[in-house]
């Protein structure tokens, strides 16, 4: 099979290019086997991250053919009758070496998520315990970051975090056990409103957490209720528990 894997040294004046390198493939052979394999046995200076090899650290995101994926889940076979299989490095993030990029930028986002802060009168029903794992699913693989257009083409780093962290918003936000309301943060600094509901990010996530439906939407809809007037008196006149106005995820327990 043969296959172009982007070659470049930002530490250099060199310019970047596509090296292409044949190798022999075996069943159930991944891109992250045969990016190794021209490691080990081609050019032993290419740079190549990866750490489990089981789809859980996230380390080996990089793009195949245009599309942000995790190497070592990816089989080889979906590209079987591909001419070649180009690998890039994950776009919206700096180049430190070949396929490698540094997600500093992603770590620097998440510190703006304001933190957890328990609220000693909440309540955590089982539907409830049902979203919150779904929600904390996330292996921080930053592929919804690399696919996400305000990041990658309109490279709004700083007016917007981003589908991973608006993830973890939402699981705050959303936790009955919280007693911070996230709604002003939520708009202002993570800048929610540049999200126009693409679903680019669900798409990719190999997870597959409904990052939109579940997370981002959910977190328009409180926005919107922030902003209703009628909505604003009635809270003030009628404090809501913050476990209640949450839409609840549906339950086989009849008693629920």
């Amino acid at each position: 099979m043969r296959l172009r894997i982007w070659r470049s040294d930002p530490t250099t004046d060199e310019p970047g290019s596509f090296g292409e390198y044949e190798i022999d493939t075996f069943p159930d052979m991944v891109v992250l086997d045969a990016v190794l394999a021209i490691q080990r046995s081609l050019v032993p200076d290419l740079a190549v991250r990866w750490n489990c090899k089981a789809g859980r650290c996230g380390s080996c995101s990089a793009e195949v053919n245009g599309r942000p994926v995790l190497m070592c889940t990816t089989p080889l076979s979906l590209y079987e009758n591909e001419e070649a299989l180009t690998i890039t490095p994950l776009r919206t993030f700096p180049l430190v070496k070949d396929i490698v990029t540094d997600p500093s930028r992603a770590y620097e986002a998440a510190r703006r998520v304001p933190p957890f802060q328990p609220d000693p009168n909440g309540a955590l029903g089982a539907a409830e315990v049902e979203r919150q794992r779904e929600l904390r699913k996330c292996i921080e693989c930053f592929l919804c970051q690399d696919v996400c257009h305000v990041l990658r083409d309109q490279k709004l780093y700083r007016q917007f975090v981003g589908p991973r962290h608006l993830l973890h918003a939402a699981s705050l936000e959303l936790h009955p056990l919280d007693a911070l309301d996230r709604r002003k943060p939520v708009q202002e600094t993570l800048g929610l409103g540049y999200c126009n509901v693409t679903r680019c990010c669900t798409d990719v996530c190999p997870e597959g957490i409904r990052i939109t439906d579940d997370a981002i939407i959910p977190l328009k809809e409180r926005l919107a209720d922030r902003s209703d007037p009628l909505r604003w008196v009635w809270d003030r006149l009628s404090p809501p528990r913050k476990r209640r106005a949450l839409p609840v995820l549906p339950s086989d327990d009849p008693d629920e």
